[in-house]
């Protein structure tokens, strides 16, 4: 199965790329693997686990589970392939070249589970009239379509509640943490959105997040221009929605309003 492959290459034992090498850039790893250090390949995978799920997030538009969806195995499959494809011709970079081949193979995934789908008998829909004549259809195709869609979205939309639940239980915060410290006032939500959407765009300062589980208080105050004491009272409003603006949670993202708000603070 598929996701065999997600237990193989992040619970792998293998040995871990060194201290030193954090930091690297990825086709200077890459072209380690190529020359015999096979033993990275593995952990190259691994800290682009939330590159590789973005990306397939992305393709999808939806939530997805990296430990249940198939999806997610086909793109950790389509990474691997890229990193022994690569090749770094025309100063191409690693991570656009293994973006195309992950959607790539994803579209082939897509297209082999559509003609699975179509094997299915239209007569799966149907039942017989009672008086033995012809067939009743019991829902017409759109209206068959409209429910199922909207039965995936609201299941995709409890998927990321659930997940997201989980992700700030790390840092002690629940859904009614955020209900009693959110801004009351609209300018509030905003500047708050734009901290928490600067906190998840730059890398080094989610890194300090991520790791410490604090936030680079002196940093976003000074970029924000937003007093300390401002920042530290909302600290768990501004977790939750850093995470959120992280993560694959198109659902939330949309909810929120996040892309009202872009990268680095901007709206």
């Amino acid at each position: 199965m598929l996701l065999v492959l997600w237990k193989k290459w992040l619970n792998s034992s293998s040995k871990k790329v060194q201290a030193s090498d954090t930091g690297v850039m990825p086709e200077h790893l890459v072209e380690r693997i190529h020359n015999g250090e096979q033993e990275l390949r593995n952990e190259l995978i691994r800290q682009y686990h939330p590159y590789i799920l973005k990306t397939t997030s992305r393709f999808f538009h939806r939530y997805i589970d990296p430990k249940q969806d198939d999806a997610y195995s086909v793109a950790l499959a389509a990474f691997d392939e890229a990193i022994t494809g690569f090749s770094p011709e025309g100063g191409r970079q690693f991570l656009g070249f293994a973006e195309t081949v992950i959607n790539r193979r994803l579209i082939d995934f897509v297209r082999q589970e559509s003609r699975h789908a179509s094997v299915v008998p239209y007569s799966a829909f149907e039942l017989e009239a009672e008086d033995g004549g012809n067939s009743i259809n019991r829902v017409e195709d759109a209206q068959a379509m409209e429910a199922y869609n909207k039965q995936r979205t609201a299941d995709d939309r409890k998927a990321e509640i659930a997940a997201l639940t989980e992700e700030m239980a790390l840092y002690g915060i629940t859904f009614g943490d955020l209900v009693e410290h959110a801004p009351r006032h609209q300018d509030s939500r905003s500047m708050l959105m734009r901290m928490g959407r600067r906190l998840a765009s730059e890398e080094r300062l989610f890194r300090f997040l991520h790791e410490k589980r604090q936030l680079p208080i002196k940093e976003l105050c000074e970029a924000e221009a937003v007093s300390r004491k401002t920042a530290e009272r909302h600290r768990k409003y501004l977790i939750a929605i850093s995470l959120i603006a992280y993560g694959t949670y198109p659902f939330l993202q949309e909810y929120i309003g996040l892309d009202h708000y872009g990268k680095g603070g901007t709206s």
